[in-house]
């Protein structure tokens, strides 16, 4: 069994779910930039673990955390792994990167993209775009949730890519209790998501809708303006604001609702919006080329062109055979996106790897 190293935030779901999905797979270890969610006790003891209790920016210049290289290169040492698992490439691909160049670690990495790191951090600078190329470059294997992401990260020096996305871990049940008048949004509320230009459309919709209703999860710095604007007359006892929701709850309103607005300025395939497919929730999505990977526009979602603001006659044909369209795509998610499956073809992939090392 080969021994692996996850390298992330050890307080993300999304880490927590690549060590659940990993768990009995490989002899399995973990650092963590900040702590580790309680989740991990059942996967792993402490001295498997490493903290490093940083306090990332997460709009990055996140040079605090290469501070710990001589602590990680330290422990990673003792333990001698086969491989380096680093999520998002231009934080913790980079401490993984300098472990192996300068912190004498004699493992293999393989790095898995997130979204902003490559589709975002690269164009930042000229510094950020060096240092995407080295990680990447350094990588053995590469993972990506979209062949859009995946082309960019071959255009910046990667190797071998896997593309599968960051699916679900079950299938839900299919809903019998959608609200055909519900509206579902959870990314962040931050401006790389857009949250203003889902309450505009959302209230284009809702002049020609009395019956229409949004309710929006999660939290973020856009917050209280986007309270106030829900305050306004077109949105006034329209928007309900539920904040940050655990999975069970947030499972509840991908239920009950039929419709999910999602639209950020840079994405690659989202978890979120694979969730709300796999419950029967027809997406409306921004116009990019992940999200074109997973919709076509007027068929099993829609695509909102840059500028374009939703009225509620293109929603109609899709209301018009909605169960159908729900249907689709959860069968759609149930086949392409399902993540043990995926991570058991990567875990073959460093096997097969890892012994073709071992024969030369």
């Amino acid at each position: 069994m080969i021994r692996l190293v996850l390298i992330g935030d050890g307080n993300s779901p999304h880490l927590l779910k690549w060590a659940r999905a990993l768990q009995g797979r490989v002899d399995l270890w973990a650092i963590s930039s900040r702590g580790f969610d309680i989740g991990f006790n059942t996967l792993m003891p402490l001295d498997r673990r490493l903290a490093l209790c940083t306090q990332p920016d997460f709009a990055g210049g996140n040079v605090g955390l290469l501070r710990h290289l001589p602590e990680v290169s330290r422990w990673l040492r003792e333990i001698e792994p086969d491989w380096l698992a680093p999520h998002y490439l231009s934080s913790h691909g980079t401490l993984a990167w300098l472990a192996t160049r300068v912190g004498r670690v004699k493992a293999r990495i393989a790095g898995s993209a997130w979204g902003s790191d490559i589709l975002v951090a690269p164009q930042r600078s000229a510094a950020m775009r060096f240092v995407t190329r080295r990680v990447l470059t350094a990588c053995t294997l590469a993972t990506s949730d979209s062949v859009y992401m995946a082309e960019r990260m071959r255009a910046l020096g990667a190797g071998e890519v896997m593309v599968f996305p960051f699916g679900l871990e079950s299938l839900p049940a299919a809903s019998t209790d959608k609200d055909a008048a519900l509206f579902f949004a959870n990314r962040g509320l931050e401006a790389i998501y857009r949250p203003d230009r889902v309450l505009d459309n959302f209230a284009a919709i809702a002049a020609a809708w009395p019956d229409a209703q949004l309710v929006v999860a999660n939290d973020g710095a856009l917050r209280p303006s986007l309270e106030a604007r829900a305050q306004a007359p077109d949105l006034a006892g329209r928007v309900r604001f539920v904040g940050r929701l655990d999975a069970a709850t947030q499972a509840g309103w991908y239920r009950r609702a039929r419709w999910y607005l999602s639209l950020p300025a840079s994405d690659s395939v989202s978890v979120s919006v694979l969730e709300a497919m796999g419950h029967g929730c027809i997406p409306i999505l921004s116009d990019l080329p992940a999200n074109r990977e997973l919709v076509q526009d007027g068929r099993n979602g829609l695509i909102l062109a840059d500028g374009e603001v939703l009225g509620r006659q293109r929603l109609a044909p899709l209301a018009e055979r909605a169960d159908e369209v729900a249907a689709a795509l959860r069968a759609w998610v149930g086949v392409h996106a399902m993540f043990p499956a995926s991570v058991a073809a990567y875990v073959k992939r460093l096997e097969a790897l890892s012994n073709a090392g071992a024969a030369r």
